[in-house]
């Protein structure tokens, strides 16, 4: 019996120096990270990383490079500040809650008139039925 064997060949591209470098520039002006740089391009982020490596003028071999776009530790603090800011507003409110209830209290108290339980007060016009 015959068998056929499938060859099959892998694909290998070869990038000049000049391909290389610009990759390497738009990696270092910030447009591009590694990872799209080798989406838009189909080229393996580790290949990236080795040209970064042989023609960055700031990463050197010996360096790691550590790649966040949004980094955690920043936006813990934001979200850290957004907590404070939101429980100032919630102290206001609070006070203001407080302060409200007080008027009520004395409202009670020095003119006889219980504001929470006044439902003899008649309605507004607009809150009856609506006429087609």
């Amino acid at each position: 019996m015959d068998k056929k064997k499938k060859v099959i060949l892998k694909k290998r591209r070869i990038f000049n120096e000049s391909f290389r470098r610009a990759r390497v520039k738009e990696y270092e002006s910030g447009q591009l990270s590694v990872l799209e740089i080798s989406r838009l391009y189909g080229i393996n982020p580790q290949t990236v990383y080795l040209w970064i490596y042989k023609y960055s003028v700031y990463n050197k071999k010996s360096l790691k490079i550590v790649e966040e776009k949004d980094s955690s530790t920043r936006r813990v603090k934001q979200l850290q500040e957004r907590i404070k800011e939101l429980e100032q507003i919630i102290g206001k409110k609070q006070i203001r809650i407080d302060y409200l209830e007080k008027m009520i209290e004395i409202a009670k108290e020095e003119l006889g008139i219980d504001i929470k339980k006044n439902y003899d007060t008649p309605r507004s016009p607009g809150s009856g039925k609506i006429k087609d």
